[in-house]
């Protein structure tokens, strides 16, 4: 007779996929093209992930690396990433109508630079070289910041003063390959200065913290994400560290047959700028071999941000702003509301 057991268990990690600036950046991006009209143009990605873009620039949004190309005085948004001060300075110069949609959580770490500029420190920042969150933070402090990328790198640091050295870091890093990289700098900086609060952003441990807890009951990770988001590829690494096959997939599409072969239980999350249905997708093509779906909460999320208070001011003076705030779901107050799941 058929069986009617499950041929694979789905671990299903929650919090997973979105979170609060991410939510607020693509808000704003949605909201500034109702309420402005296309086009709108966007510094960087908003955010790393390609369906996101590729549907907000099918809405009319304009992605660009460069500012010189903008027409003046047109509708500006900066990405979640954040961007040094003199992106700000050619926007206005141009005359740009600049709205930030730069997270909340990045702007803490621009901020805390600044404080230990100030102070007179040597900044070690700890990320990705080349990452656009990582130029935009450096661009605040040029003269006082240096970068290391993993713990190998700081035996080979520079600094004017060995007792006025500082860190703060990426806020996408991988938990335990940042807790190495710290390690090393203690034991060289005995004076370190550790930043006010956890550079990492609160989706980012807990997105990893889910994954940590799902890897003791799973043969197979798969993330879902875009390969350009450092935190969707910290997320593969956490489970690949772990000793748990891992992989990272655009979509669906991207599971191979043999990734499941042999496999009783696989783990599902999704990096911190992509969309649900994404997952819903994976979800539908897993359940077609026989899968069935368990959902696990490792810790429980209920962060959101205000939306700029230009862009919030606007809407607040425009007869349809209060419509296009319900339709994205958030108050009067600029604030997400719950989606109660």
């Amino acid at each position: 007779m058929p069986t009617t057991e499950p041929r694979v268990e789905i671990i299903l990690a929650r919090p997973r996929g979105y979170c609060a600036g991410v939510d607020r950046a693509i808000d704003i991006v949605d909201l500034a093209l109702e309420l402005y009209g296309p086009p709108v143009y966007v510094r960087h990605e908003i955010v790393h992930n390609s369906h996101v873009v590729s549907a907000l620039r099918e809405r009319g949004a304009v992605f660009v690396e460069e500012l010189t190309g903008v027409p003046e005085e047109s509708v500006l948004v900066l990405s979640a990433h954040g961007v040094s001060p003199s992106v700000r300075e050619v926007a206005a110069a141009r005359r740009l109508r600049v709205i930030d949609a730069t997270c909340p959580l990045v702007t803490k770490v621009h901020l805390e630079a600044l404080r230990m500029e100030k102070d007179g420190y040597t900044i070690v920042l700890i990320g990705h070289r080349g990452h656009t969150e990582v130029e935009g933070t450096m661009g605040h402090v040029p003269r006082s910041v240096v970068l290391v990328q993993s713990a190998a790198e700081v035996a080979d640091l520079v600094v004017a003063d060995p007792e006025r050295v500082a860190y703060l870091t990426q806020t996408t890093l991988s938990l335990d390959e940042c807790a190495e990289t710290v390690l090393a700098l203690k034991a060289r900086f005995p004076s370190l200065r550790s930043p006010s609060s956890d550079s990492i952003c609160y989706a980012t441990q807990n997105r990893q913290n889910a994954v940590k807890a799902v890897v003791p009951k799973i043969d197979l990770l798969l993330v879902v994400g875009s390969r350009q988001s450092s935190n969707s590829n910290r997320l593969r690494e956490v489970g690949e560290n772990r000793g748990v096959r891992s992989f990272l997939i655009d979509t669906a599409l991207d599971i191979q047959p043999e990734w499941l072969s042999g496999v009783g239980r696989i783990g599902v999350t999704a990096g911190a700028s992509t969309p649900e249905y994404l997952v819903e997708e994976v979800l539908s093509r897993l359940r077609s071999e026989g899968g069935q779906v368990l959902e696990i909460e490792v810790i429980p999320e209920a962060v959101n941000f205000n939306l700029p208070k230009n862009l919030l001011d606007d809407l607040q003076h425009d007869p349809r702003g209060e419509m296009l705030l319900l339709s994205a779901g958030r108050s009067a107050g600029g604030r997400a509301r719950p989606s109660g799941g």
